[in-house]
C-alpha cells in the first residue's frame, strides 16, 4: 500500500434556502461518493466532503447532481492535492470512533504561498485535528477539529491554530450536532 496515491477527494462548502439545510443534508448523504454531509454555523450551511476513484467523477457529482439540487443556492469546491500522506489519521480515528467528540468544527485556512505543506504538517501535530488536507480552490487548507466541549474547541482554533507560523486567516464552521 505503501506508495499508492489516496482516492481523489473534494470539499464543497455550500450554502442552501434558510430552513432547507437537514432536507440537503439527507439528500446529500444519499449522493454517490458523498463521505460526510454536516450542517455547519457561519459563511457556509453545509460542508461535504467528496471521495470517488477518479477527479472526473467528482466533478460529475458536484456539477451533475449537488449544483443542480433546487435548495442550493452556492457552492465552494475545494479540492484535494495530490501529495503524500502527510496527515496519519489512524490513531487520531480511535478516539473520534469512541464518540467522546460532542464539539466537533471545519476550519478553513488561508496561509503564506508555499507554506501549505508546512502548515498540513504543523496541524498534524494537534492532537485535536482529526484530518486535513491542502485544498486547490478558494482556502489553501481545510482540517477538521474534534474536542469534547466547544470551550476547547475554541481554545485549540484561538491558541493552536492561529498561532501556526504563516496563517493569514481562518475561518470556523462550527458543525452542528444533528439532533435525531
Amino acid at each position: 500500500m505503501g506508495g499508492r496515491n489516496r482516492m481523489p477527494r473534494s470539499y464543497v462548502l455550500m450554502s442552501c434556502d434558510l430552513g432547507s439545510e437537514k432536507d440537503v443534508i439527507s439528500s446529500l448523504k444519499k449522493t454517490d461518493g458523498v463521505k460526510e454531509a454536516r450542517g455547519t454555523l457561519g459563511l457556509y450551511d453545509i460542508v461535504v466532503q467528496i471521495e470517488s476513484d477518479s477527479e472526473k467523477k467528482i466533478r460529475e457529482t458536484v456539477t451533475g447532481v449537488i449544483r443542480k439540487m433546487p435548495k442550493i443556492r452556492s457552492t465552494v469546491t475545494l479540492t484535494r492535492s495530490e501529495s503524500g500522506e502527510l496527515f496519519q489519521s489512524s490513531e487520531k480515528l480511535i478516539g473520534a470512533m469512541l464518540g467522546q467528540n460532542q464539539a466537533q468544527a471545519y476550519v478553513v485556512i488561508h496561509c503564506d504561498k508555499g507554506e501549505e505543506y508546512p502548515t498540513l504538517k504543523n496541524l498534524s501535530h494537534i492532537p485535536e485535528v482529526k484530518e486535513a488536507d491542502v485544498v486547490f480552490g478558494f482556502y489553501d487548507v481545510i482540517c477538521k477539529i474534534e474536542t469534547a466541549d466547544n470551550k476547547t474547541l475554541e481554545n485549540i482554533i484561538t491558541k493552536a491554530i492561529r498561532a501556526l507560523p504563516h496563517i493569514k486567516s481562518s475561518m470556523t464552521l462550527n458543525v452542528i450536532n444533528e439532533q435525531d
